[in-house]
């Protein structure tokens, strides 16, 4: 599932800030009735989700980051480095924040979350994983790993903490059709 619905920025749109994590660029677009406008659009480097298996299990962590309040709850993952790609960048925030890695990585989604900014969630599923070492946490973050069932995981459909808009609807429909319920279990497993 694929989701991408907005035009690449034109060649000539040019950067006028760059953040730790955003850009900023503008440029001029002709508007239906002739004249021109400044538009904008945010850029930052893609971001990944890591639904991973541990036998009949999948790995969930609940974390708490300096610039939010409380915890919440997440699937592995983050943000890619520069010049990363999406499936590297899945595979060491598998590892860095949980110490468990896979040699059997799926594609299940992408998504352009935000049509304004430039930017693509990237979900993988990661299957059989093994545990290789404690996990190795960067100074903002705190994460605690846990393994749930598969209806443990659908069941976090409906909680208020877990936003992963791109597996949202796929895991209500497995929460209420039977059907759909087998081909989420079987994406995910492999079984």
């Amino acid at each position: 599932m694929s989701m991408h619905n907005r035009k690449p920025m034109p060649a000539h749109a040019r950067q006028v800030f760059k953040g730790e994590i955003f850009e900023v660029w503008q440029w001029e677009q002709r508007l239906y009735d002739g004249s021109l406008a400044l538009f904008e659009r945010l850029k930052r480097t893609d971001t990944t989700n890591v639904i991973a298996t541990v036998e009949d299990k999948i790995l969930l962590q609940t974390q708490e980051q300096p610039d939010t309040i409380g915890t919440f709850v997440s699937l592995p993952g983050g943000q890619c480095e520069r010049g990363e790609d999406a499936l590297t960048g899945a595979k060491r925030e598998l590892v860095e924040e949980t110490g468990y890695s896979s040699m059997d990585w799926t594609l299940l989604c992408e998504e352009d979350p935000v049509w304004k900014i430039e930017w693509t969630v990237h979900t993988y599923i990661a299957r059989n994983c093994v545990y290789v070492h404690e996990p190795r946490l960067d100074a903002g973050e705190k994460i605690d790993t846990r393994l749930v069932s598969f209806d443990e995981f659908l069941a976090l459909a409906t909680h208020g903490d877990f936003g992963y808009r791109s597996l949202y609807s796929m895991m209500v429909r497995a929460s209420y059709d039977p059907i759909e319920r087998n081909k989420l279990s079987t994406a995910i497993f492999g079984v």
